[in-house]
């Protein structure tokens, strides 16, 4: 499947006053949302554990925390990697379930989903 690429708010859930606009890509083999740690430290938000993930080969430990993201005018608090400051920010299938969004193949888009409460 390939990339859509989406633009998003990023804001503090203690201080959601403050946001950061950024563009990235939905990656639907991606579990995690991914954002630029200097992004999240930036607005305040903290790292609230370390995990460890299979990557590349190996396995790398990244911090996680909880960021709230704006997309498509629905606002969600989310989980996130804080990734390295070369990362590409990318919005895992996480997020897209918990904004109740799926990927529009035909149009290379988002749209909301069929929500199914089982």
């Amino acid at each position: 499947m390939g990339f859509v690429k989406v633009r998003a708010s990023i804001f503090n859930p203690a201080a959601p006053e403050k946001t950061v606009e950024v563009d990235g890509i939905v990656d639907t083999e991606a579990i995690f949302t991914v954002i630029r740690k200097d992004i999240l430290e930036s607005l305040g938000i903290k790292p609230i554990d370390r995990m460890r993930f299979k990557a590349f080969g190996g396995y790398v430990e990244h911090d996680v925390g909880e960021a709230g993201l704006v997309i498509m005018g629905k606002k969600r608090v989310v989980p996130v990697i804080f990734g390295e400051t070369e990362d590409t920010i990318v919005i895992g299938v996480t997020a897209l379930e918990i904004f109740g969004l799926e990927v529009d193949l035909v149009r290379g888009t988002l749209k909301e989903t069929e929500l199914l409460l089982l």
